[in-house]
């Protein structure tokens, strides 16, 4: 049977128009006038439907550090986020998906659990590149490496000779590589210098990740894309001294493409307080000046989209009681107020919802290689709507968060664009504070 959703606010691929949204059996059919009349239509005023938002940075941690985070309690949080599909990273989970068995355990822990879609990326290691084509025949959206330690003992980082052996490979496939670009050397530099210095403070912290890790890195990087034709992807880049680089290779048509996370658009280093371990990531969250800059790449499109990087732990892997950045972990958990977090801050530089839904639903599909199925609202795609009210102001409070462990940089924050409502393949998954009853989120497979 057909329904819709009207709005006068859809965002449509070339504007923001009033109408309504036909679909049936989980497939958009159309965007018609706001005057058609059908027998099931939920009307939802002049709030914002936006493509279904996908996060392509998702650690969910399941199986093996379950208690972390998991399937469960992952795909909730993003579904009160406007979140219909998550990427899942091969790491910090127990096996990592480096090779078919650890996808196949990784799914079977998934099967009957997730609240939206998902789908997963698999892991280049050390010695693993005759895994690379097998884990592409079984669906992964391609390869996520870390040219620097990960934070944990399961997923080993790369070196040049490593990338050489597999960005080849990776090519011919057709998929692309997700790099952690920071190299070891500069930070082995840098806490050298840092010996006898206050842990405690954010200062410290940000001295031990110079820019210069992360634009050594992308160095590298782009000169292997350039030498192996390989699609490279930048993820959660952090360092604005790197974007002329970037730029450069991208007019020279290199396939580069770029995210950043709503953490460092939000967030800036003078504003955080030391001892405030919450806030720890890697890379680091720079100043407010790298802030505006990463802001203005995205405005010029040399950064083509913004995830999460949702990383959670236990908050005592935090470090909360010794405040020292040295010891904490390095994550920050995002997925059900990231999207509100990047609304509040975009509005505030001149950018709307034509840009969000760019930046967080278009060009996410793009990268995961789901674009024919979801990531626009368009004949054919899956009906995935993320329903946001761009005027409400609401604060950030540990209810609102529904991952497993409610600790976030983000509690007490002050956010617009609440996320009201999701719908996966035309299934109410979340409304108003409260979920479907049932996990009706399956892998998106193409």
């Amino acid at each position: 049977m057909k329904q819709g959703i009207r709005s006068k606010n859809i965002v449509a691929p070339e504007k923001v128009r009033p109408g309504i949204v036909l679909f049936e059996d989980g497939k958009i059919l159309e965007v018609v006038s706001d005057a058609f009349q059908a027998a099931e239509i939920l009307d939802v005023g002049e709030r914002l439907v936006f493509p279904g938002f996908i996060d392509v940075h998702t650690h969910i941690n399941e199986p093996g550090r379950t208690h972390w985070e998991g399937f469960e309690t992952a795909t909730r949080a993003a579904a009160a986020g406007g979140f219909t599909c998550v990427v899942d990273m091969p790491l910090n989970s127990i096996p990592s998906t480096t090779d078919v068995a650890a996808l196949t355990e990784k799914r079977t822990s998934a099967r009957g659990k997730a609240l939206v879609d998902y789908a997963f990326w698999g892991g280049v290691v050390p010695g693993n590149s005759a895994e690379l084509g097998p884990l592409a025949d079984a669906g992964v959206r391609g390869f996520k490496c870390f040219l620097i330690h990960p934070g944990t003992e399961e997923f080993a980082m790369v070196m040049e000779p490593d990338l050489r052996c597999a960005m080849p490979k990776i090519a011919k496939l057709g998929l692309p590589l997700l790099a952690h670009a920071e190299v070891p050397e500069p930070v082995s530099e840098a806490a050298a210098k840092l010996q006898g210095s206050d842990w405690r403070r954010y200062a410290t912290y940000l001295a031990s990740r110079p820019e210069t890790a992360e634009t050594e890195a992308i160095r590298l990087l782009i000169a292997l894309s350039e030498e192996t034709g390989c699609r490279v992807h930048i993820v959660h880049l952090s360092a604005a001294s790197a974007i002329p680089m970037l730029a450069r290779a991208r007019s020279a048509g290199l396939p580069i493409t770029v995210e950043t996370c709503s953490h460092y658009l939000f967030f800036d280093a003078e504003s955080i307080p030391d001892g405030a371990t919450q806030f720890k990531c890697a890379p680091p969250i720079r100043g407010y000046k790298n802030r505006d800059a990463l802001w203005q790449a995205l405005g010029d499109g040399v950064i083509d989209m913004i995830a999460t990087d949702h990383s959670p732990c236990p908050p005592e892997l935090k470090c909360v009681e010794s405040g020292r950045f040295s010891e904490a972990w390095g994550g920050i958990s995002s997925l059900s107020i990231a999207v509100p977090a990047t609304w509040t801050a975009l509005r505030s530089r001149g950018f709307a919802a034509l840009e969000l839904a760019r930046w967080m639903s278009e060009q996410p599909a793009l990268l995961a290689g789901l674009s024919g199925r979801k990531g626009r609202i368009a004949p054919g795609l899956d009906a995935d709507f993320a329903v946001l009210d761009p005027q409400s102001i609401f604060q950030v409070t540990p209810e609102r968060l529904h991952f497993r462990h409610a600790y976030s940089p983000y509690l007490g924050q002050h956010l617009s664009g609440e996320s009201v409502m999701t719908i996966v393949r035309g299934e109410t998954v979340f409304e108003n504070g409260r979920f479907a009853s049932s996990n009706r989120g399956r892998e998106v497979s193409v």
